[in-house]
């Protein structure tokens, strides 16, 4: 036997049995108000619980990314330690062909150059980026097109 019949047989109240959209016992048909009513009670349900729903989403989602961002967060440290390194090494490298300053000299101008191509294509993604919810509006446009009237 499923739950919900067990509920819905455990309550004596006529009034508890009732469907949804179905008159009153005794009544033939419903009023324009208590239709009213029901359509207000169920958008109003509907709406809290895609609100409740969209919350937790968003709560998992942000628990998860925060753990992620941690974990890069010190990766991204070491590997800046180990450029640190790698560069040093660079440098003592070059410097048995010339004098130390030129090896660093060199290293340093290295760095700069690929500093400033990746800050270019960065800077170039970032004015394509154009971060639209198009889920999100397609969703509401569905939603007031079942809500208007003829639909």
């Amino acid at each position: 036997m499923s739950i919900d019949r067990v509920d819905r047989t455990a309550t004596s109240s006529a009034a508890a049995r009732r469907l949804v959209g179905e008159p009153e016992p005794g009544a033939n048909e419903r009023t324009i108000g208590q239709l009213v009513a029901d359509v207000t009670t169920d958008l109003g349900t509907i709406v809290r619980d895609e609100i409740q729903l969209a919350k937790t989403e968003v709560t998992k989602g942000v628990s998860i990314a925060g753990k992620g961002i941690g974990m890069l967060a010190g990766a991204a440290f070491v590997g800046l330690l180990g450029l640190i390194f790698l560069f040093h090494t660079i440098a003592q490298v070059i410097a048995i062909w010339l004098p130390m300053w030129a090896g660093y000299l060199i290293t340093t101008v290295l760095l700069f150059l690929i500093a400033a191509i990746v800050g270019l294509v960065g800077f170039k993604a970032v004015k394509k980026a154009k971060p639209v919810p198009e889920r999100a509006i397609a969703q509401g446009k569905e939603t007031v097109e079942a809500i208007k009237p003829g639909s």
